[in-house]
């Protein structure tokens, strides 16, 4: 077996109509110079873009090459994506204007229309300025009829669940959920490897396409509806874990780390994303510095490391559950 180790990439900067600069201040990302960066995607496996391993012996592959080549490295018990790709995508989100109401196929929908892919998704709140919303989900009461009479206009935003949120804050958004972010929200997301949107409204913005027809084929209707999971910090092995979204597709737990933790990838990879503090991660004979902002993919093969803090550090922890 080949041995990789521990990977982290070259940033993709993505410019949106409705993005800002907060990841300046959130996260300490330098942005490019000029530009409204709505989203950094931090590891993707996609043809129309794929993550460049930044430095190390693995220095200028793709996250794509060393699928084909090493998958049973980087992945060990957990499943490939479609293709045989990489199966999740990390991003981090800064939306200065409101993000249109939107929605993304669920499994069960996947394939009804040419191209599409099914995506969960969930956030982790980063940042949150006072009054800042998520709007997930539909209120129990509306009907398909009901949401159906204003999908296409700005009456939509009143059929959905307006969620007050803080940092430290997660959402659950599984596929087929009906969703809108508010500005004034930071967030890192992971999410099945799919870049299926489906917009129903876009806030008044012109020159944006919708797609209503095929939004209201993949929505569920009569959902559950599911608000901000706070999890609870357990103490073990020098730090707190708090068990955050779970979907059939990535777990998600945030971690305070304030004194040397012994980890293992038991057998599957692992995404540390470092969202306060700093540290060092160490393998073998080998360390790397861990900064605020940084997202780090661990593959299976690593087995056991360590994470050092300076002083604290906190870290949300991705990885799939097979």
């Amino acid at each position: 077996m080949t041995l990789i180790e521990p990977l982290k990439f070259e940033r993709h900067f993505v410019e949106k109509v409705w993005g800002g600069r907060s990841l300046e201040t959130a996260l300490g990302i330098a942005l490019p110079a000029g530009r409204t960066i709505g989203e950094t995607w931090e590891i993707v496996d996609r043809a129309a873009e794929n993550s460049r391993v930044a430095a190390g012996e693995w220095a200028g592959r793709t996250l794509g090459e060393l699928m084909q080549l090493h998958a049973r490295e980087l992945l060990g018990r957990a499943p490939a994506g479609k293709g045989g790709r990489f199966p999740l995508l990390v991003k981090y989100i800064d939306p200065a204007e409101n993000l249109s109401v939107q929605v993304h196929p669920g499994d069960e929908a996947h394939g009804r229309f040419p191209g599409a892919e099914a995506k969960t998704e969930a956030w982790y709140i980063v940042a949150a300025r006072p009054g800042s919303k998520l709007y997930v989900g539909l209120r129990p009461d509306v009907t398909r009829e009901q949401f159906e009479r204003v999908a296409a206009g700005p009456g939509v935003v009143d059929t959905l669940l307006a969620w007050d949120v803080r940092a430290g804050d997660c959402l659950l958004v599984p596929g087929g959920t009906v969703h809108a972010i508010s500005a004034g929200v930071t967030i890192l997301e992971v999410q099945q490897n799919s870049d299926t949107t489906y917009r129903l409204w876009d806030w008044g913005r012109a020159g944006r396409e919708t797609h209503v027809e095929q939004a209201l084929k993949v929505m569920r209707f009569g959902a559950a509806p599911q608000g901000p999971l706070r999890g609870a910090w357990a103490a073990n092995d020098g730090l707190e874990r708090a068990q955050l979204a779970r979907s059939p597709h990535f777990a998600m737990d945030a971690l305070r780390v304030r004194a040397r933790a012994l980890r293992a990838t038991d057998d599957q990879f692992q995404i540390y994303a470092v969202l306060d503090g700093g540290g060092v991660l160490r393998w073998r004979e080998r360390s790397y510095t861990l900064a605020r902002g940084d997202v780090w993919l661990l593959p299976a093969c690593v087995g056991e490391h360590t994470l050092e803090p300076h002083g604290a550090m906190l870290v949300v922890n991705l990885r799939c559950l097979g």
